[in-house]
């Protein structure tokens, strides 16, 4: 998105840490640099952010107890509210805009919510359904139940699929109604813990972080039939974690030739080559800061908001290698996520 010839990012962070809300910041074309614009502190914790298909609105959740979410106007250097809350399942960590609505994953609830989409672009009163999630894992300190941590469309827009950490599975879904539908539930590795999913661009496979092992599956995805069918799991560390070691994001190259993740703890980015069904490890850099949340890729940089050190690195790719270079960094207190146009 541009705005008076301007690329903006939006960067989410918590504010029972500290964070300033929703930053707007001004992107660099040539250096991928960012510039601070302003901010917004009305909403508790806006951990996630996702904007609409004609970048005017920005889709903001509530990562609380009483999750909410919350429609904003960003046509200026400072989000400004279009409507009041609207409630969700408990402790949403993800959204997604899908066939006219907006969907969240509902950590806490363990459930999926879609909330309807008006024509300008705000948010209906209330949510239309949901879909809860059922059934557990084996780690019990993280998967006594369900625990939906990302949701999103596929590249066609036909089906939505959540994540969720707790049941080690992925639910392919459709709207009938506003209200979401499972279309089939597909069963990862026992004990991975599944966060979050970026599809190849070219949509024939899926990758799938786990937080719990930590690993990337590899997936076959077919849009025909809302197909999700495990192929391969790859470790995103070259050896055993010297300690804590939980993947956050990840994204997939634009020309599908490399795919990135963010570990927490390790505090590094891995970078894998794709080759065709598998993934080889490259090599892993740091995240620039401390405990890596989330990871986003624009126009050839990668941005990763590190929510402990608090600040967002950006990296220029170098398009031969698929690695990252660090660019530079800006302060943004308990940074979650990053979201550019």
């Amino acid at each position: 998105m541009a705005q008076g010839g301007k690329r903006r990012a939006f960067i989410g962070s918590f504010t029972t840490a500290g964070g300033p809300g929703i930053v707007t910041a001004a992107v660099a074309p040539d250096t991928g640099a960012l510039t601070v614009l302003g901010s917004a502190h009305h909403l508790p914790d806006p951990s996630y952010l996702a904007l609409s298909p004609a970048g005017d609105t920005l889709y903001a959740v509530s990562e609380s107890e009483r999750g909410a979410v919350v429609a904003y106007r960003v046509g200026g250097d400072r989000p400004e509210p279009a409507g009041p809350p609207v409630p969700v399942g408990s402790g949403p960590t993800h959204l997604g805009v899908f066939a006219g609505h907006v969907l969240t994953a509902d950590y806490g609830s363990g459930s999926v919510t879609a909330v309807p989409v008006r024509a300008d672009g705000t948010l209906a009163r209330s949510a239309s359904g949901v879909l809860r999630h059922t059934g557990s894992g084996p780690y019990a300190p993280r998967q006594r139940g369900p625990h939906a941590h990302q949701v999103q469309p596929d590249p066609t827009g036909r089906w939505a699929v959540s994540v969720d950490l707790g049941t080690d599975s992925v639910r392919v879904c459709t709207l009938a109604g506003g209200v979401p539908r499972p279309h089939r539930e597909v069963a990862l590795r026992p004990g991975s813990g599944p966060r979050h999913l970026a599809f190849h661009p070219d949509g024939p496979y899926a990758y799938v972080v786990n937080e719990l092992a930590p690993t990337v599956t590899v997936c076959r995805w077919s849009a025909a039939d809302g197909s999700l069918e495990p192929l391969d799991e790859t470790p995103v560390l070259p050896g055993a974690p010297a300690g804590d070691a939980y993947p956050s994001g990840v994204v997939a190259s634009p020309d599908g030739r490399f795919v990135w993740t963010a570990t927490r703890g390790e505090d590094v980015l891995s970078v894998f080559a794709v080759e065709g069904e598998r993934l080889r490890l490259v090599t892993t850099v740091p995240c620039g800061g401390h405990w890596p949340r989330a990871l986003a890729e624009s126009h050839g940089f990668l941005y990763v908001a590190n929510e402990r050190s608090g600040d967002v690195t950006w990296y220029a790719v170098d398009p031969r290698t698929g690695v990252p270079h660090r660019g530079g960094s800006i302060p943004v207190a308990a940074a979650s996520c990053v979201v550019l146009g």
